[in-house]
C-alpha cells in the first residue's frame, strides 16, 4: 500500500477540496492507496522572522514552536504529496506561502527524495498555469520526484462540459502521478538540477566551514563527494556536465 497526503491551503471544504477528493478518488482505482487530507488552517504555523537560524544551526534552532514539524513528518511518512490551492491574486494561498517560507531551510539541504509530489490549482480564470510552475519548482527544490499537476477552471457555476473537462485534467493528473508513485527508484536528474546540485556543493565546500549545519549536513551525507544528492547511475554526457558545473561554480566563487 502506498500513503498518499494532500496538502490543502484554503479554508473551506469547496472546489479546491472537492478536485482533491477526485484526485484521492481516481488514485485509489489504479491500486491500493491509503490517502490523508490535511488542511494547513488546522495547524498552527506561526509566520517565519527571516531570522535563518535554520541555515546556519539548524532547523531544530528555530524559535518558532508551531506545527512545522508534524507537518514535515507528515510528507516524511508518505509516499506521495499532493499540493493543492486556490488561485488567490495570481499567487497560493496564504497558507500555502507560510508553509513553503517554513520550508526554506529544506531548499538549501533537500531530503524528500524518493517521494511523489504533484499540485493541483483552482481557479476562476487565470493565472492558475505560472502557481502551477512555481508549487512544481518548488517540489523540485525540496527534493521531491515532480509529475505534471493540473489547472482546473472552477468558475461558478461550472457547467456540465466544464465539470468534465475538470475530471479529464484530474485523470491524466492522477495517471501521471501513479506512475511516479509506483516508479521503483528516483530517476537521474536533469542538466539544470545536476548543475544547482554541483554548483551548491562547490560554495557550499569552499566558502562555509563546520560552524554552518548546511557545510556538515553536506559532508555527512557525503554530498562533497557524491555525483547527485542520491545513488544514481549518470550516462557519460551528465558526468563530463557535472565535472563542468564543478568548474564553473569554483569561477564564479573566484569572481565574487
Amino acid at each position: 500500500m502506498k500513503k498518499v497526503t494532500a496538502f490543502i491551503g484554503n479554508q473551506q471544504k469547496q472546489a479546491t477540496y472537492r478536485a482533491v477528493c477526485e484526485f484521492g478518488d481516481q488514485l485509489k482505482t489504479y491500486g491500493d492507496i491509503e490517502f490523508e487530507y490535511i488542511f494547513l488552517k488546522d495547524y498552527r504555523l506561526e509566520f517565519c522572522r527571516g531570522c535563518k537560524v535554520c541555515f546556519s544551526k539548524g532547523e531544530e534552532y528555530c524559535p518558532l514552536r508551531d506545527d512545522r514539524d508534524l507537518l514535515i513528518e507528515k510528507m516524511n511518512s508518505s509516499d506521495g504529496v499532493i499540493f493543492a490551492t486556490p488561485n488567490y491574486a495570481f499567487q497560493v494561498s496564504a497558507p500555502m506561502k507560510n508553509l513553503l517560507d517554513r520550508l526554506a531551510y529544506v531548499f538549501h539541504r533537500p531530503q524528500f527524495f524518493g517521494k511523489t509530489y504533484t499540485a493541483i490549482v483552482n481557479q476562476g480564470i487565470h493565472g492558475g498555469n505560472a502557481i502551477l510552475k512555481y508549487l512544481s519548482n518548488m517540489g523540485e527544490n525540496l527534493g521531491f520526484q515532480v509529475t505534471k499537476g493540473c489547472v482546473l477552471n472552477t468558475m461558478e457555476p461550472v457547467s456540465e462540459a466544464a465539470q468534465q473537462k475538470i475530471s479529464r485534467e484530474i485523470r491524466k493528473a492522477s495517471a501521471r502521478f501513479y506512475k511516479g508513485l509506483m516508479r521503483p527508484e528516483p530517476p537521474a536528474p536533469t542538466l539544470f538540477r545536476l548543475m544547482m546540485f554541483r554548483v551548491a556543493r562547490t560554495s557550499i565546500h569552499s566558502m562555509l566551514d563546520d560552524k554552518s549545519r548546511d557545510y556538515r549536513h553536506y559532508r555527512d551525507n557525503g554530498w562533497f563527494e557524491s555525483a547527485y544528492y542520491y545513488t544514481v547511475s549518470l550516462g557519460l554526457f551528465k558526468r563530463l556536465a557535472g565535472r563542468f558545473f564543478d568548474r564553473m561554480g569554483t569561477r564564479m566563487i573566484k569572481n565574487e
